[in-house]
C-alpha cells in the first residue's frame, strides 16, 4: 500500500465498514485482522443476548477503530 491517505487505505476501510477486520487484511496485517474481527464479531453476539447486552458498546468501539487503522495505516516504514 502507498501511504496513509492512499486510495489503497480508503478501499481498506470501506472493506473493514462491511466486515471488521477486513481492511487490515488486505494491508497484509493478519494478526490485527483477526483481532479486530473476532472482538467484534464476539462483541455484537454478546449485545444479542439480554444479559450482556452492554457489549454492543464495545463491539461499535472496535469496528470505528478498525475502519480508522486501516485508513491511517502508513505501511511497513
Amino acid at each position: 500500500m502507498a501511504g496513509q491517505g492512499s486510495g489503497g487505505n480508503v478501499l481498506a476501510a470501506i472493506c473493514s465498514f462491511f466486515i471488521p477486520g477486513l481492511g487490515q487484511l488486505v494491508q497484509g496485517r493478519l494478526m490485527k485482522a483477526i483481532m479486530f474481527f473476532l472482538v467484534t464479531v464476539v462483541g455484537y453476539a454478546l449485545a444479542m443476548t439480554v444479559i450482556l447486552f452492554f457489549m454492543w458498546f464495545v463491539a461499535a468501539i472496535f469496528h470505528l477503530w478498525a475502519i480508522i487503522d486501516a485508513a491511517t495505516y502508513r505501511g511497513a516504514n
